[in-house]
């Protein structure tokens, strides 16, 4: 469905899975979740590169939060805001390597930390804004989406 809009011209579309928050029952519930998500975004990526839409197309995967990369409640992970993975594809996105990593344990980002408004600043540029134009003044404070910080993060851009 998701690639049939994209056909028709939509210019945003989100697919959410939910039952993520894996506080317990990781290894039955992970398993599961992946399972059900693994081929359909394939496929998605497929058909879109078939069809010369991932080009122009930015996908993006991510969750609420990191985990912790040490269990909870016995079968389970906790929210980690120090290390996170989320992937891009297409858009203008550069295919086929990584950007940043985490400590040994995955606890926390090590290498090239893309702070969340760095992150909003590149996928605005992806879309074709510049998110320092989009600063308004209010109640003698300037306000923009990326809250008045954020750099573009240029080495994930083709």
């Amino acid at each position: 469905m998701a690639r049939r809009f994209a056909e028709a011209g939509v210019r945003f579309i989100e697919v959410s899975f939910g039952n993520w928050d894996q506080h317990r029952n990781l290894t039955a519930d992970l398993e599961r979740n992946c399972s059900a998500i693994d081929q359909p975004i394939a496929g998605l990526l497929t058909d879109l590169k078939q069809r010369g839409l991932l080009k122009d197309t930015l996908v993006m995967w991510g969750g609420e939060f990191g985990r912790t990369p040490h269990g909870q409640s016995g079968d389970g992970r906790d929210h980690n805001n120090k290390g996170f993975t989320l992937w891009m594809a297409g858009g203008g996105v550069k295919g086929g390597f990584t950007y940043g990593s985490t400590d040994d344990y995955g606890y926390e980002a090590v290498e090239n930390k893309v702070h969340i408004h760095d992150w909003h600043a590149t996928i605005l540029a992806l879309l074709g804004l510049d998110h320092e134009k989009l600063t308004y003044r209010y109640a003698g404070r300037d306000f923009r989406l990326t809250d008045v910080h954020g750099n573009v993060v240029k080495e994930i851009i083709t």
